[in-house]
């Protein structure tokens, strides 16, 4: 049995397919109230092994209902949890500043679980939210009209993915307001002029987001898969137009990532959608895991919770 993949400190994939992932340390469950939130975990499909963790107030502000920030970790599609000391603490604390519901989402992962599943679960948590809604005694409290999707690098393709697949189903009980992009993680075949650089950092940040790729994608496929390259998303001119939800695309200076990010808010710019690209000075992937209490992770969330209450 020999390594064919790893990312250091994260993952490691062997030649019999065993797979290993070592967390950074994660908050256990509880129903404590903790910094101004309460969290509890919750089982959206035990078949699946899918499940959540969702964030209320302790002390809402408004006596109406809550908006609802529906989140997906990052991580690849391979590694990251909602239960990651660094997810915990930016979304207990988004939850209170923005005074809204949070439900992030513990989907199953690459490799054992290549794309579409990622999507697939993550739509179902939606489809769930709207069936639960009605029956758990902090949900009942979420206003399923305005529901906002969100996500970090992996988690920023699967809120794009997830939102498309909301717009072919009518049958979902949840109306999406918006999307809340940071740093998202999306490829092609054709590199950008930064993948192209043979500067050392920039190779390898090119054969970092290759590997995960190669796990993640189907088999056969290659970055021009639908779930890689946003270009190759199959919508009509009328459905980007009219039906795509606002979105708000968050970059970080010194993330490799950045170009990316920026290609897709020009990409939806061109598409006839209501985007906005804010961006984060002198930081880098991710920081807002890493760093949940920095003076540029509060300035996201206070962004954030703009965007939530225009809509």
């Amino acid at each position: 049995m020999s390594l064919v993949e790893e990312s250091p400190d994260f993952l490691q994939v062997f030649s019999d397919g065993t797979v290993k992932r070592f967390a950074p340390g994660i908050v256990p469950a509880s129903s404590e109230p903790s910094n101004g939130y309460q969290f509890k975990d919750v089982i959206i499909d035990s078949s699946k092994q899918i499940t959540g963790r969702v964030f209320i107030p302790s002390d809402p502000t408004s006596l109406s209902k809550l908006p609802v920030v529906v989140y997906f970790h990052g991580g690849g599609f391979c590694i990251g949890s909602t239960t990651w000391i660094g997810y915990h603490h930016f979304l207990g604390d988004l939850s209170v500043s923005s005074q809204s519901i949070v439900l992030s989402i513990d989907y199953r992962l690459a490799p054992e679980n290549r794309l579409p599943i990622a999507y697939e679960d993550c739509y179902d948590s939606l489809v769930w939210l709207g069936h639960q809604a009605s029956c758990d005694p902090w949900l009942n409290k979420a206003d399923l009209s305005r529901v906002f999707l969100s996500g970090d690098s992996a988690g920023g393709n699967i809120a794009h993915n997830v939102a498309v697949k909301t717009m072919r189903n009518s049958l979902i009980h949840v109306k999406i307001r918006g999307l809340l992009l940071i740093h998202p993680y999306f490829g092609s075949e054709k590199r950008t002029e930064k993948e192209m650089s043979t500067d050392q950092e920039a190779v390898g940040n090119v054969a970092s987001n290759d590997m995960f790729w190669r796990l993640s994608i189907p088999e056969g496929s290659n970055r021009d898969y639908f779930g890689c390259n946003f270009d190759k998303t199959e919508l009509s001119v009328i459905q980007w137009r009219n039906e795509f939800p606002a979105v708000t695309v968050y970059v970080a200076e010194l993330d490799f990532l950045k170009e990316r990010g920026v290609m897709y808010a020009e990409f939806l710019q061109r598409k006839g959608v209501e985007v906005k690209l804010v961006e984060a000075e002198n930081e880098s992937h991710v920081f807002h895991v890493f760093k949940p209490e920095c003076e540029a992770t509060r300035l996201l969330q206070k962004n954030m919770k703009e965007f939530i209450w225009n809509y």
